[in-house]
């Protein structure tokens, strides 16, 4: 069988595909690898229990249940929950948004699927891109883009923080936006790295795409106002030139695939469009489930409560580890603001970072090598070979035997 161009970039070797692939052996196949790669969040007790009452309210209503099982959504999404959405972006964000404001897709991967494809490439005479102001970024973006050239980046300015943290900012100095960029994208927290972007460098952004009338998109998968895995104070804004992008796969509902896209009416209409020509219609039981949420109230809470106090003690629990097994000044960790990963910079490492998640491998433990989240980068920048990412989603025994054989294998590299 011949495969198209298309087919055949589709179904290349890819950073997201191997990533899901060593997530569906670690979770599925093979559990007593250390897992401490792939972006699953963690199981929440708390929050399946009240999944759980809400799933067994629906299987009691024949109404209720017909309308989760034998029904097409509209191409815009649940008009219930985004009626829902429409009054929690009111009421708790101070939002001037209508449902016009509002789309909803199968995950957020499909929904960048949509968006990086419907501004970017060849547009009549020039090929547009987007331009990513912080990386390392999100490595499924990177080959979502139907054509090559699609990505450019601006590398960060790095600051060593203490004895064993440092921090990314953006070089708004070296961020150079041009005719050919079609959106500025970041996500908020930054994955791989933790990193939130300064509610300064938010609008300094927002500053620039109203200058070149562009979209700013950001990223929420794992952001204010839901699921909100921040430890900081952080604010949104609305501004017509923002696009938001949420999820509720961190919430703790991934296999719910749903995407919210919250931005301008004339781009959320377009967007509607593709969205029903790829999908048809959207899932329905992660939009019912979210629907109960925020009419009990239980949004908030859930997140305040349960979701971040579990993850800030996950996110404490490795630091510890890493300080007390690692050897000082081997390693810095950036400064982890939010998310629940770990980003960890080896920068004196003999071998890459690739060479060091391979060794790992071997060894019965999962870590991400930081090497694709730069994709965007072009040149052989050798910081993008000294990253990895670690998750912690496990649990506390998962974690600590993880960084005793990191610890070790690093120790064996430079005896």
């Amino acid at each position: 069988m011949k495969l198209s161009d298309l087919g055949k970039q589709l179904t290349q070797d890819s950073a997201i595909v191997s990533l899901m692939e060593d997530l569906g052996d670690a979770l599925n196949v093979n559990p007593n690898l250390l897992f401490l790669g792939g972006g699953n969040p963690a199981k929440v007790d708390a929050f399946e229990q009240l999944m759980a009452e809400h799933l067994a309210d629906i299987s009691q209503n024949p109404d209720e249940l017909h309308k989760l099982l034998g029904i097409y959504q509209s191409p815009r999404g649940s008009e219930k929950l985004i009626d829902a959405l429409v009054e929690y972006f009111q009421t708790e964000m101070g939002w001037p948004v209508s449902a016009d404001n509002i789309a909803l897709s199968n995950g957020s991967q499909s929904a960048f699927f949509i968006l990086i494809n419907m501004l970017a490439g060849q547009a009549g005479d020039s090929k547009k891109h987007f331009l990513f102001p912080l990386v390392p970024e999100y490595l499924g973006y990177s080959d979502q883009a139907l054509a090559n050239d699609y990505f450019k980046a601006c590398k960060p300015l790095i600051e060593k923080q203490g004895d064993d943290l440092f921090k990314y900012h953006i070089d708004f100095a070296n961020l150079h936006i041009s005719d050919e960029t079609a959106a500025l994208c970041v996500s908020r927290p930054t994955n791989p790295t933790g990193n939130v972007v300064s509610d300064d460098e938010l609008e300094q952004l927002t500053r620039l795409a109203k200058n070149h009338n562009i979209p700013l998109i950001i990223d929420c998968a794992y952001g204010a106002p839901f699921p909100n895995i921040v430890y900081q104070d952080v604010t949104c804004q609305w501004d017509e030139h923002r696009l938001y992008v949420f999820s509720l796969s961190k919430l703790g509902l991934p296999a719910c695939r749903t995407g919210i896209v919250v931005g301008h009416p004339e781009l959320i209409s377009q967007f509607v469009k593709v969205n029903t020509i790829m999908s048809l219609a959207n899932g329905n039981l992660g939009p019912e489930l979210m629907s109960r949420l925020l009419a009990n109230k239980q949004l908030n809470q859930v997140c305040s409560q349960h979701i971040l106090p579990f993850y800030q003690h996950k996110r404490n629990h490795m630091l510890s580890c890493i300080r007390q097994n690692l050897t000082k000044n081997t390693y810095r960790i950036h400064q982890p603001e939010g998310a629940f990963f770990l980003w960890l910079w080896f920068e004196n490492l003999p071998i890459s970072s690739t060479e060091l998640y391979q060794l790992l491998k071997e060894k019965g433990v999962l870590v991400m090598d930081g090497e694709p989240f730069f994709f965007a980068v072009k040149d052989d920048w050798p910081h993008k070979h000294q990253c990895i990412r670690l998750s912690y989603c496990q649990s506390d025994e998962v974690i600590e035997q993880a960084i005793e054989i990191l610890a070790t294998t690093l120790e064996g590299l430079t005896k």
